[in-house]
């Protein structure tokens, strides 16, 4: 399922179901001490039924299956909720998953606890969609917005694979990536009040193998509108880079968790 958006890679489509095979062995990199933040602040947790937008190859419910919560899992790309059925089925996870863009979703009323959405939320319309999570959740419900990427000014090794993804696709945005204030956004008027807002730095450990992998499995390569031969030739360059660099590095990471409650009231948003 293409997806184009004006604020995204200057309107360039993309697509994530180009990119599964690769996202699935290569994507599912959040450390340990991630999903136990989680966790600490009460979000997929036993005795709760959560709900993951964007869910991908099912990361987040995968990775929170064993903190004891009931889990769906929802995604636009037919081919990302392929791998996540596998995956879950391969480890014998009962989660639930269904091919459906985010503001499409329709669940009952109140019927989840906790609502998250990782890595997903700057592609989606929020107009129609924070309503729709507003009515989904639970008396006191929480929504979570997850986001974690690399410092490319803090990695030489980030940094140069970002320079080579951009030499072969310009119009990608996900590069320079930098630390940023998390502030109560405006979406969250008369919706959702902030419960917490907490941003930190987390290494994550690669081998050469595993980056070039999560480097491929990104928007600006494997899930863009490149040509074969283009992805081939930016292929063949990071991979030469990858043997001038240590079989295992770390790579610094900003993660941002802004976990937000329901409120009574009736819908503002502004685009």
């Amino acid at each position: 399922m293409e997806i184009q958006n004006r604020n995204i890679d200057h309107g360039k489509a993309f697509d994530w179901g180009r990119a599964s095979e690769e996202y699935a062995k290569y994507r599912d990199i959040y450390p340990k001490e991630f999903y136990e933040k989680l966790a600490e602040l009460s979000l997929g947790v036993k005795g709760q039924n959560v709900l993951d937008i964007g869910t991908g190859t099912g990361v987040i419910p995968r990775n929170m299956y064993a903190y004891g919560a009931d889990w769906t899992g929802t995604d636009i790309s037919e081919n990302q909720i392929v791998y996540a059925r596998q995956l879950s089925q391969d480890r014998q996870m009962d989660i639930d998953y269904f091919v459906s863009a985010a503001e499409d979703i329709d669940f009952l009323d109140e019927s989840f606890d906790v609502i998250t959405a990782c890595q997903c939320f700057m592609y989606f319309d929020i107009d129609i969609l924070l309503p729709k999570i507003h009515r989904m959740l639970k008396t006191d419900g929480h929504f979570a917005v997850l986001f974690m990427a690399w410092l490319p000014e803090e990695s030489e090794i980030a940094k140069t694979s970002e320079e080579m993804v951009l030499k072969y696709n310009p119009s990608w945005t996900g590069a320079h990536m930098t630390r940023y204030a998390l502030e109560t956004p405006l979406w969250c008027k008369d919706l959702f009040e902030p419960v917490h807002m907490l941003a930190y730095d987390l290494q994550v450990t690669f081998t050469r193998d595993s980056w070039h992998g999560r480097m491929k499995a990104c928007r600006g390569i494997g899930a863009s509108s490149l040509g074969r031969d283009e992805i081939a030739a930016w292929e063949k360059e990071h991979l030469e880079y990858m043997q001038t660099v240590p079989e295992v590095f770390d790579i610094l990471h900003y993660v941002t968790i802004l976990d937000v409650k329901k409120m009574g009231g009736t819908c503002w948003c502004s685009k």
